[in-house]
């Protein structure tokens, strides 16, 4: 259930969601620590405290100080030095009544005279004692009464053992710490002892606001990383992904990609590589829709012709007359076939161009195979004779293709260059490298030449300029050769000859 939600969630919100649960995880992780600071520096405080209380029960009892004012009295000032860190020490007798208390020697200047046996002792009667008390309270609003808690230890679980209790006010924070005083397994009395214990608040306020200052950068940064994201990443592959979407549905809703395009990072390859896909899927099904109505265009004469012959042959009864329209259908019969045969192996060869790929070869080499190939056909058949010339005497002439595909493209000039010159006549391969280190294939016959006077139409689809041969070509092998040169970043240029009789194809393939 989880794994669907996050599914049916964008990126962006996948990643706030993801950083909100891990924000939430170290926040409860966090509150935790907080919640256990406190008592852990109250623990090591109380620590303190008993260590300061086991202390002045044992010179209490060493000494053996009786629990009345003039003995408690005597024994604070000669051992002040257990109470440095103390802000109050108080001790109760064991009816709860207050023998001694710090902040009543601190009205006397004198206490802390360092020649303590002169000092005279200020006595201090009931009513002074006890607005010392009151004065000393925590919390000014709200009065703690030591002898109510006093009173509950001894009634507590806790009795024998220190107790350490916190009051907390507006700007305090008290930690006292009591215990019960014995002698010879008898009760004697109680001491108290108290310290200011801001530190412990302060402690806590600083790493609370920490926390707090930690929160709110992680935040920050969760924002402006959501920003950058959403900016620059998110966005733009939701322009790519509408751009799909426009040319899935075929809808007239115009996506402009360009300023995609021109960045210089992953995004912009793939926006590149997307158009460019796009394109060129495009342009296979604009050429597959003009091949399919080409084709169409092509088969309807001869099925024209065909009705026609079928319906006269027919009706006639004429011996000769028969014979011929018979003839007319064979033709148009072959004629159609040769145009179904020549569209599946262009088909055919397009399919199989996509999963070639090219390599590094020897045009030279190629040409000379192909060249052998006719030789050994047309030498003996019909006197032609196929010279390959190597105008520059190179061994090697290097380029990038696929062989069988150039191979291809030479055997179908020749194959044209065949088809228009007469028997006993001599056709010209020759391979050169022009001043900008570019090859260039050039195929030279002797034959009747071009009558057109724009030659880039006889590479068009189904285009045939034979009026003594009509039905015998389908017209498609130039155009097969000039979707082969153009697959290999070539150009092809046809022109007749200058100097002699004949046509000149030339083909430049680019530089590897």
């Amino acid at each position: 259930m989880f794994s669907d939600f996050l599914k049916s969630i964008s990126i962006l919100q996948k990643f706030l969601f993801i950083n909100l649960l891990i924000f939430l995880i170290i926040g409860s992780l966090t509150l935790l620590y907080i919640s256990n600071v406190k008592p852990n520096l109250i623990k090591n405080k109380k620590n303190k405290h008993i260590q300061i209380i086991d202390n002045t029960i044992e010179h209490i009892l060493r000494l053996n100080i009786k629990f009345e004012e003039e003995d408690i009295r005597r024994f604070l000032f000669s051992t002040r030095f257990l109470f440095q860190n103390l802000d109050r020490v108080i001790l109760f007798d064991n009816q709860l009544n207050l023998v001694g208390d710090t902040d009543t020697l601190d009205l006397d200047p004198r206490s802390f005279s360092n020649r303590l046996d002169i000092v005279q002792l200020e006595t201090l009667n009931e009513e002074t004692r006890n607005k010392v008390i009151e004065r000393k309270n925590i919390n000014k609003e709200k009065t703690v009464s030591l002898k109510d808690i006093l009173t509950n230890y001894s009634w507590s679980k806790d009795y024998g053992r220190a107790f350490t209790f916190a009051q907390e006010g507006y700007d305090k924070f008290l930690l006292t710490t009591v215990k019960n005083v014995k002698l010879d397994g008898n009760n004697i009395g109680y001491l108290a002892i108290s310290e200011n214990a801001n530190d412990i608040r302060a402690a806590i306020n600083e790493r609370k606001t920490f926390i707090l200052r930690t929160a709110i950068f992680i935040g920050i940064v969760i924002f402006v990383f959501s920003f950058v994201l959403n900016r620059y990443f998110l966005k733009p592959i939701k322009n790519l992904v509408e751009y799909t979407k426009t040319i899935k549905e075929k809808s007239r809703k115009k996506i402009n990609i360009n300023e995609l395009k021109s960045r210089n990072d992953e995004l912009g390859t793939l926006s590149n590589s997307l158009d460019d896909m796009t394109s060129e899927l495009q342009k296979r099904i604009s050429h597959a829709e003009n091949f399919s109505t080409d084709l169409v265009h092509e088969i309807r004469n001869p099925l024209t012709s065909l009705k026609s012959a079928s319906e006269i042959l027919h009706e006639t009864a004429d011996h000769q007359q028969r014979t011929k329209l018979i003839d007319i259908l064979n033709h148009d019969v072959q004629r159609i076939e040769r145009l179904i045969t020549d569209y599946s192996q262009m088909l055919k060869d397009e399919v199989a161009l996509s999963k070639e790929k090219m390599k590094k070869i020897d045009l030279k080499l190629i040409a000379k195979s192909v060249v052998d190939d006719f030789n050994n056909i047309y030498e003996v058949k019909r006197g032609i004779q196929i010279i390959l010339k190597d105008s520059s005497n190179q061994e090697e002439y290097f380029i990038n293709g696929i062989e069988n595909r150039i191979e291809q493209i030479i055997a179908n000039l020749l194959d044209n260059s065949i088809s228009f010159s007469d028997d006993s006549k001599k056709i010209l391969v020759v391979v050169s490298k022009n001043e900008k280190e570019k090859i260039i294939l050039k195929i030279i016959d002797e034959g009747k030449g071009f009558k057109e006077t724009s030659t880039k139409k006889i590479f068009d689809r189904f285009y045939s300029n034979r009026p003594d041969n009509f039905g015998e070509h389908s017209g498609l092998g130039l155009n097969i050769v000039k979707n082969l040169v153009d697959l290999h970043g070539a150009t092809i240029y046809a022109s007749n000859n200058i100097t002699q009789k004949g046509a000149n194809v030339e083909i430049t393939f680019p530089e590897v």
